[in-house]
């Protein structure tokens, strides 16, 4: 899938570039285990933290009203348990039939358990289910629409089904065996697996990755509920304090003052046509009368296909991106958004979108091919590299969000580095695909001058060399005799 970038705008009336903006008021990259509230590598500190207004208590939930955008359903839904309820949560949850999560569905309920798809209150039952997969949306008891294009759905098998009979309630239990959530009032229904490939995807071709890893070895049903989470999920990894929550990004945007958050999503290293893009979405915002627009680059931090850059490896790469000064420290925020990736395209696009929402952001960079893939068994792309922009400016319950214009980067061979293509001189100008990019690092081949920085290249070659290594030491011998 090529690296080529683009952006795009609504031409619908929620975008006005002549208003005035909101009268809104308000690194050091080494990875260090600490929290945005104390140091946070990708984070600036330079402004003073002002006093937040206290979010309004619900019986459930927080009501967390953003200074720019709210979230969809008009509360930020946070499911996790208070800390002076878990010992008993916890007792009444070990009473219960229990089932067993893969490490996808741990990711799941981290994503679910923060708001980022708020309202979503739980693993979805099927009249959610349903209009998720049919719809790409829900239908609110008020009335009203909010964008839900990707079922969130916990599969079991016969052997699970049969073990909570006619219980209510049951355990969440991880992979370790620890127990990590209560579902409550459950629904079970028949996971049609072919339906829900076919209207995800668009297509039910061998190969998909999700599919493959997810879907397929799945059980026959789905269970579904509301959710409360024991304790916080963490992944002790190394990299928790970049996994900021919606509530404390939107948090962070306030503490900066930020009158716009322009979100940009990724799943690979940052390029310098990346950064070209970023630097001059935040100049035209600047231009149109923001006076403090905050980049919040949001790499995908769940499930992702097996050649794709590891999370940890590809956060070392931005960190390096940001001491090169390829990025500003003091107007970007790197976070990572902890959702599995389904390469499903148009669809899995909105899901983006809608979850930048809840986390505050109300600009959206949109590239070419978003959450797209090659196609598994054909040479062309699985989708039309155009149509998740279009389908992203046209989505029901997303008008809200502005997705902002489109301008293509490539390698300009003449003045050797990443610009804005001129289709006056496109022989001057390559284009390097991620396939591209991977096979210069896995080959030790450097790329032109002026493709990426070179902290962040170095990087990239260094997993590689690792990589090399670790598959030579796993060769069988071989005996001559």
């Amino acid at each position: 899938m090529s690296l080529t970038i683009k952006v795009h705008f609504t031409s619908t009336t929620y975008l006005n570039f002549r208003s005035k903006p909101s009268n809104f008021t308000g690194y050091h990259t080494k990875i260090r285990p600490k929290p945005i509230y104390h140091f946070n590598p990708l984070t600036s500190t330079s402004y003073k933290p002002r006093k937040m207004q206290a979010p309004v208590q619900s019986s459930s939930t927080s009501v967390i009203k953003s200074s720019l955008i709210e979230p969809d359903g008009g509360i930020l839904v946070d499911l996790v348990v208070p800390e002076n309820e878990r010992e008993a949560k916890t007792v009444e949850a070990e009473s219960m039939p229990k089932v067993r999560l893969t490490k996808i569905d741990v990711e799941w309920v981290h994503v679910i358990s923060e708001g980022w798809a708020s309202p979503l209150k739980g693993f979805m039952r099927e009249d959610e289910y349903l209009q998720s997969l049919h719809f790409n949306s829900l239908r609110m008891k008020d009335g009203s629409v909010v964008n839900m294009s990707l079922p969130i759905v916990l599969a079991i098998d016969d052997e699970t089904k049969e073990g909570i009979g006619s219980s209510s309630d049951v355990g969440l239990v991880g992979p370790r065996g620890d127990l990590i959530a209560i579902l409550r009032s459950i629904q079970i229904y028949k996971h049609n697996k072919e339906e829900r490939i076919a209207r995800t995807w668009g297509t039910t071709a061998p190969g998909l990755p999700y599919v493959e890893e997810v879907i397929t070895p799945a059980g026959n049903w789905l269970i579904g509920g509301d959710l409360e989470v024991l304790k916080p999920i963490k992944y002790n990894d190394g990299l928790d304090h970049y996994r900021l929550s919606p509530k404390q990004l939107r948090k962070e945007f306030d503490r900066r003052k930020a009158d716009a958050v322009f979100a940009f999503q990724l799943r690979n290293p940052v390029h310098n046509g990346h950064a070209l893009l970023m630097n001059d979405t935040r100049k035209r915002l600047l231009e149109m009368g923001f006076k403090n627009p905050i980049l919040l680059l949001h790499p995908l931090g769940g499930f992702t296909k097996a050649d794709d850059v590891p999370l940890d490896v590809r956060m070392e790469q931005h960190s390096k991106v940001l001491e090169d000064g390829v990025l500003d420290p003091e107007t970007t925020i790197v976070a990572i958004f902890p959702s599995p990736m389904h390469y499903a395209g148009p669809t899995e696009v909105q899901w983006h979108a809608k979850a930048r929402i809840n986390a505050g952001a109300n600009f959206y960079i949109v590239g070419r091919d978003p959450a797209g893939m090659g196609h598994p068994t054909e040479k062309r792309d699985l989708y039309d590299p155009d149509h998740g922009k279009k389908v992203l400016s046209m989505a029901p319950s997303l008008e809200k969000l502005n997705i902002l214009p489109f301008r293509v980067a490539a390698y300009d061979t003449v003045a050797k580095k990443m610009a804005f293509f001129d289709p006056s001189r496109a022989k001057d100008f390559l284009f390097i695909s991620g396939t591209k990019m991977r096979t210069y690092a896995r080959t030790g081949e450097n790329p032109p001058d002026g493709f990426m920085c070179p902290g962040g290249w170095e990087a990239l070659v260094k997993y590689y060399e690792s990589l090399q290594s670790e598959e030579a030491t796993q060769q069988p011998a071989v005996l001559s005799s």
